[in-house]
């Protein structure tokens, strides 16, 4: 059964598009929009006003959840969800259920299971002091308890899961070792989410991966054999990026996006058929996932993905305005009539030959071990 939902976002196109492609993909059907140039306000995020028109909109539609375009606070949820009496999902907890939706892989499930958790435990501070203060936040799921007892519930959870994504980890890591010293080096796909880079990934590998305009359509790494210059190459497709994505779901999701950092090439889909303005978005927040992954810069090639949809050109225009214009690493191709493939796979093969000598990685403990330790 489709769940609806009064949707509160951003007063621009590209924030409306990108909030309404976020509930299809959680299974809502929004019966109605409110658009807000603001939405971090302290009480409540948006105006008291504003909240009022909404609790008036909310009788009459009764909508079964009302989806907060925005990351709130513990305590800003609580206020709209007591004075709305109303369940509240924010974007965070949106993409969890996203998230939870979409996993197939048993390390997937883990990932996303360890992000839940990290948003629980951000949240039980408030949810401790307003049941001292006598309040039942039970719109939050939990009712009365033991204020220790409920926090070292969560710590003991998240301590299992790290544990065993920790050795998935250093399994990886052994992985990686072993294809290195047979000698196959590895590409991997990168990029916004819906960029297009599974259809590229299926039509360079013969794959027929499922390929859909919805945000987060893949979650696991998929890795697959290909030939290049009739050399096998590992080519492999990450889960995509979103802006405002909390630092600690990049980190959940660090045993399969730290495939990034150890791939000799890095191609990075851009759907350069967007606007102007929601290329800009776009890019910078891929950008800044692979700066905060640590991937080298310098094994990038950008792929303007969909150049079909744009003139010669704009594409030009548009690699300008992204500061790609005297960035040799970019081609724009189409993943759909294949146009310029056969370049990026060249640009490809050039680079592989000029990979650095390898260092030999020492899988004692993955990057990210740090996250997984209290």
């Amino acid at each position: 059964m489709t769940l609806t939902a009064i949707l509160i976002t951003y007063d621009n196109e590209n924030s409306i598009r990108e909030a309404l492609g976020l509930c299809e993909a959680a299974g809502y059907k929004v019966e109605k929009i409110v658009k807000q140039k603001f939405l971090n306000r302290n009480k409540f995020g948006i105006g008291e006003g504003k909240v009022a028109e909404i609790k008036e909109l909310a009788n009459k539609i009764k909508p079964d959840v009302i989806i907060y375009d925005e990351i709130l606070k513990p305590s800003q949820n609580y206020n709209l969800a007591s004075t709305l009496k109303m369940n509240i999902v924010d974007r965070e907890s949106l993409i969890l259920e996203i998230f939870e939706r979409r996993s197939a892989s048993h390390e997937s499930h883990l990932q996303i299971k360890l992000a839940q958790l990290r948003y629980e435990m951000s949240r039980a501070k408030e949810k401790i002091r307003l049941a001292k203060m006598g309040e039942q936040p039970g719109f939050m799921g939990i009712g009365m308890f033991e204020a220790d007892a409920y926090q070292n519930d969560i710590q003991n959870r998240m301590k299992s899961v790290r544990t065993k994504l920790a050795k998935s980890g250093k399994q990886r890591a052994l992985h990686r070792e072993a294809r290195r010293r047979v000698g196959l080096k590895t590409i991997s796909l990168a990029g916004y989410t819906s960029a297009g880079k599974t259809t590229l990934f299926n039509l360079l590998t013969g794959e027929t991966k499922e390929e859909s305009p919805e945000l987060f359509t893949t979650l696991s790494t998929t890795t697959r054999k290909i030939l290049i210059n009739k050399n096998p190459i590992l080519i492999s497709d990450t889960v995509g990026f979103i802006s405002k994505l909390p630092a600690y779901m990049v980190e959940a999701f660090k045993s399969t996006l730290e495939e990034l950092k150890y791939a000799e090439v890095v191609i990075v889909v851009i759907d350069v058929s967007n606007t102007l303005l929601e290329l800009s978005k776009k890019f910078r927040s891929s950008l800044k996932t692979l700066a905060e992954l640590d991937v080298d810069q310098d094994k990038i090639i950008y792929a303007l993905n969909k150049c079909d949809l744009v003139s010669p050109e704009e594409i030009v225009k548009r690699a300008e305005y992204l500061g790609l214009g005297d960035n040799k690493k970019w081609i724009p191709i189409s993943s759909v009539t294949k146009e310029n493939v056969p370049k990026i796979l060249e640009l490809i093969s050039k680079m592989l030959t000029e990979t650095k000598p390898y260092v030999k990685e020492i899988p004692k403990k993955p990057d990210y071990a740090k996250f997984y330790e209290d």
